[in-house]
């Protein structure tokens, strides 16, 4: 049974960090069919629609709708942290949950506050490992939790700072197409000038500000 585990464990392990890879770090798009941020996006976004169809003001359910973006990335950050810290924890149980705890037998939930302590790097010093195996588990996550946490601070300003400048672009279309924008009001205004020079190249800048869309999302 605990040798199953830990092989559960290690698959886990193993698909959490390669869906953060190529979410993350991988410069170009998966059509992979099962992923688990897909699942993930899947699960919110019907949750958060469904929700939204509670406000009956036009204007509140498009502010609700709005925050999913920005919030969903936080929470798929804190999806693959609690993954990291059960698998782990699923791992410590596998090796015989060889972890000395003060006034207690050593648990499953022991192993899950081991983990979430060593994850975060808080190390407390309430729980030790007490096996070679129990430390190296213990170590090899406290690495693990440390450059997560340092690719996911570097990860959002990066991030942040695109989706700025995308948010730049579709405010300027307002002087381009109206509020809100439509295709009609937008070749209406461009019809004055002598040629489409003026209007081919404002679609080409879309035509990037598309790609970069598609390449991130």
């Amino acid at each position: 049974m605990k040798l199953l585990v830990g092989i559960l464990g290690l698959l886990l392990l193993f698909a959490t960090l390669w869906d953060a890879f190529e979410t993350i770090i991988l410069p170009r798009r998966v059509t992979r069919p099962f992923r688990i941020v897909r699942v993930f996006y899947q699960f919110t976004w019907k949750f958060w629609a469904g929700a939204g169809k509670m406000f009956r003001s036009k204007k509140s359910r498009e502010t609700h709708l709005s925050y999913y973006g920005p919030l969903s990335l936080l929470m798929l950050f804190t999806t693959w942290a609690l993954l990291l810290i059960f698998t782990f924890a699923m791992l410590h149980w596998a090796a015989g949950s060889a972890i000395t705890m003060s006034g207690t037998a050593s648990t499953f939930r022991t192993d899950l506050y081991m983990s979430g302590t060593t994850f975060f790097t808080l190390g407390l010093g309430d729980v030790t490992p007490r096996t070679a195996l129990a430390r190296v588990i213990t170590v090899s996550e406290a690495g693990m939790g440390f450059g997560f946490l340092a690719i996911v601070i570097s990860y959002l300003p990066t991030l942040y700072g695109a989706f700025s400048q995308r948010e730049l672009n579709i405010s300027l279309l307002d002087a381009r197409a109206g509020s809100p924008p439509t295709a009609a009001e937008l070749l209406r205004r461009h019809s004055h000038f002598a040629n489409n020079d003026v209007l081919t190249q404002y679609l080409r800048d879309w035509e990037i500000w598309s790609a970069q869309l598609m390449e991130s999302h």
